[in-house]
């Protein structure tokens, strides 16, 4: 079957970098932390009480103040990075056939502060149920994509994805498959995620996931580090507008990057542990890059899973070696989560810019909060440690694994005509 291409024709950003893509990305070349002190809720009783919060968010620029209550965060934070990438991408609504553009769209937790309001308040009665009629609307996962589509009067196919820490790059996948297929035209794609409640970090810290570096929380996210301790908890959402490249041209559209192809696998092993030898972030690699028709030596950089914990920064970077041998050494890796943080189900949407704005600009974004070398990890990898660095970048490859064995790579390349 001769696959349909696919292209990138609109981007948008909700991070705890910027709220927008030009934002975003000048902070991660900065090598700019967006770790802070929790401001959502009081977090001193807490052991970890720091996150990467979205700072100066407002909604009511992209949603109708009547409708701002009925959404959960995460449903805003997903309405305003798609309606970015909607307007980034150019498109005159009035002649687009909607019937052919879907939303793909979406996130690992979804309404957590929704849920944990209504049962709360629900707990603190006496047993009387009173539950807003907006609570399970507000709840569910799947209405991230739902009001993008209803906003739009998109009415092609529209669900959601789900696989923790490896939701974005699901949904990515899976959209660009709709067009490559020849199924649709436009997708909307991408995740979103709020996880900074109570139930959220209690949860974490319960499982001993996060940092607790509440002293030097700026540098608490130190991927390959040997004391990292953790992850940091972050929150936004990225969005994609991918396009039949047909589509595209036709309408004279500009073209950021073109879609190489994508890898999906499970560990098979563990709720929340890594594979000890890596089985399934090696069949991940692999599979991505058959799917591209692709080899190591097509790659330039690598946005790596990187999240700092212990055990799953080391397991990357041994997968990484097996799979890319010598040429493991001559690419550029780094995670942009010591910056952002860790966006769980929408990490892996502002991470896939990320790799799309290294091949325009041909540059790499740092990894920071590097102190101390990790003697388990290979000094030959280079882990653009500190500063970005200046290559051509000719095609990016970014990771995502999510609890419960759940791994998907997906990789974008220069449009070339």
């Amino acid at each position: 079957m001769q696959f349909k291409r696919v292209v990138v024709t609109g981007l948008g950003a909700i991070t705890p970098l910027g709220n927008d893509v030009q934002t975003y990305w000048e902070n991660l070349l900065k090598g700019m932390s967006g770790a802070c002190p929790i401001t959502k809720f009081n977090a001193d009783k807490f052991r970890t009480k720091f996150a990467c919060e979205v700072k100066d968010f407002s909604p009511e620029l992209y949603i109708d103040k009547k409708e701002i209550k009925r959404i959960d965060l995460f449903t805003q934070y997903a309405l305003a990075a798609s309606t970015q990438a909607v307007e980034d991408a150019g498109f005159n609504l009035d002649t687009l056939d909607k019937d052919r553009t879907g939303v793909i769209f979406g996130s690992g937790i979804g309404g957590l502060k929704t849920f944990q309001d209504e049962v709360a308040y629900f707990a603190s009665g006496d047993g009387t149920p009173r539950f807003s009629p907006f609570f399970i609307p507000k709840m569910i996962i799947d209405l991230a994509a739902g009001h993008i589509s209803i906003k739009y009067g998109f009415r092609g196919v529209n669900y959601a994805t789900v696989s923790a820490c490896a939701t974005s790059n699901h949904a990515i996948a899976e959209a660009a498959n709709h067009i490559r297929y020849g199924n649709m035209k436009v997708m909307v794609t991408g995740g979103s995620e709020a996880p900074v409640v109570e139930a959220a970090i209690g949860g974490f810290n319960a499982m001993r996931a996060l940092s607790e570096r509440n002293d030097d929380y700026a540098t608490a996210s130190r991927p390959f580090d040997k004391n990292r301790d953790g992850f940091v908890l972050g929150e936004g959402a990225g969005a994609l507008i991918l396009e039949d490249l047909d589509h595209a041209l036709a309408r004279g559209a500009k073209i950021y990057a073109e879609y190489g192809g994508s890898g999906m696998s499970a560990d098979a092993y563990h709720m929340t542990a890594p594979h000890p030898e890596g089985l399934g972030v090696q069949n991940v690699l692999r599979f991505a890059l058959e799917n591209a028709g692709m080899t190591p030596d097509d790659i330039d950089y690598i946005n790596v899973h990187g999240t700092s914990t212990p055990l799953g920064d080391v397991s990357e970077l041994s997968s990484i070696e097996k799979i890319f041998g010598e040429r493991a050494y001559h690419i550029n890796i780094s995670s942009t989560k010591s910056m952002t943080g860790h966006l769980l189900g929408a990490a892996g949407a502002i991470e896939a810019i990320a790799s799309i704005m290294s091949t325009i600009h041909n540059i790499v974004p740092p990894t920071i909060n590097h102190f101390e070398d990790d003697p388990e990890i290979n000094p030959r990898l280079n882990l653009t440690f500190h500063k970005p660095q200046e290559r051509e970048v000719r095609a990016a490859l970014s990771n995502t694994f999510g609890f419960g064995g759940h791994n998907a790579s997906i990789i974008f390349k220069k449009y070339k005509a």
